[in-house]
């Protein structure tokens, strides 16, 4: 990810004083770094054991790469016409995708486990998917083909061969949920990263403006810029490195879920919000709408700020919903 953290060194603890302690593990395919300020070692490191547990039983529900994942499970009960009850966590995380995706228009869809599929594999190997497979694909495709049932905390899913696909949310949500640990233990200041995810809970305790971000240059168009943030989440996606050039084309690796193709312009958004999840599944969002679109949909999400780079055309665009 392109939003850089930066980090002073680890101090160690002192007595009768909060200290910093950062904490650094592989987690759902990246890296997650953990950093919060705590009265002893002893607390610092059993609340770091009940997030990293934490994490660890959320990407168990929630990993569509993992074969007995809880989603999977769910998928393949797809078409059976079958109400499923779900752990709380599941429904959780799939009750805000279906409302991201109803106010967002389908730009986010939590059923496009199909399509995404065919995409991994399109930018992986550098093959175009054929109309015939994308075609297929689509059909099974659709978020207002998931129902839920919050009386009975249960999924319906209507078609068969459906495969839902939380990767767009699932980090930012996995960030809200870690936070909320933590405060159990009583520890506020903190920060949480995941791949570029990151959200942020209560200032340090030697800055009362807020953690220390670095947005390079490469997303704001302009010079590096240093922002402090605190009680809040910040995202960025984009399509520097992943893409797939095909017939003299280049798509995006990130995808709309309407067409089941990657974008062909290139863009960047970073959202700043007042939770993970919602950051984290924004940023395909804005993405997907481009700047014009991206104005009025912003509207529909309270306090969510969007910077976004867009090239359309062969000229570069800017649009900041506020000051980064």
């Amino acid at each position: 990810m392109v939003v850089n953290l930066l980090l002073p060194f680890f101090v160690a603890a002192q007595p009768g004083k909060l200290t910093r302690f950062e904490f650094h593990r592989g987690l759902m395919g990246t890296q997650f770094d953990v950093v919060f300020y705590a009265s002893d070692s002893l607390l610092a490191q059993q609340a770091y054991a009940a997030v990293s547990a934490r994490m660890d039983s959320l990407n168990q529900v929630m990993s569509d790469y993992l074969e007995g994942s809880e989603i999977n499970r769910l998928s393949a009960a797809s078409g059976s016409g079958q109400w499923i009850h779900v752990s709380a966590d599941l429904f959780h995380v799939l009750q805000k995708a279906q409302t991201m995706a109803r106010l967002s228009q389908g730009r986010f869809d939590p059923t496009v486990g199909p399509l995404s599929q065919l995409w991994r594999r399109a930018v992986r190997r550098n093959e175009f998917p054929t109309k015939a497979t994308l075609r297929q694909a689509r059909r099974t495709v659709g978020y207002r083909l998931m129902e839920l049932d919050s009386l009975s905390r249960s999924v319906r899913l209507i078609k068969a061969n459906m495969r839902l696909d939380v990767g767009g949310i699932g980090q930012g949500f996995a960030n809200d949920e870690a936070i909320l640990v933590l405060r159990k233990f009583g520890i506020r200041s903190a920060l949480l990263d995941i791949g570029g995810d990151i959200l942020v809970g209560d200032p340090p305790p030697d800055n009362s403006e807020g953690w220390r971000i670095g947005i390079g240059a490469e997303e704001t168009g302009k010079s590096d810029t240093i922002i402090f943030l605190k009680n809040s989440a910040i995202t960025t996606s984009g399509d520097t490195h992943r893409f797939l050039n095909y017939k003299g084309r280049r798509y995006s690796h990130i995808m709309d879920p309407r067409s089941g193709l990657g974008l062909r312009r290139f863009v960047r958004a970073t959202v700043m919000a007042p939770d993970g999840y919602q950051a984290d599944a924004l940023t395909k969002v804005f993405s997907v709408a481009g700047i014009r679109r991206s104005r009025h949909l912003l509207k529909k999400f309270p306090g969510a700020t969007l910077l976004i780079l867009e090239n359309k055309n062969g000229r570069a665009y800017t649009w900041q919903s506020a000051t980064f």
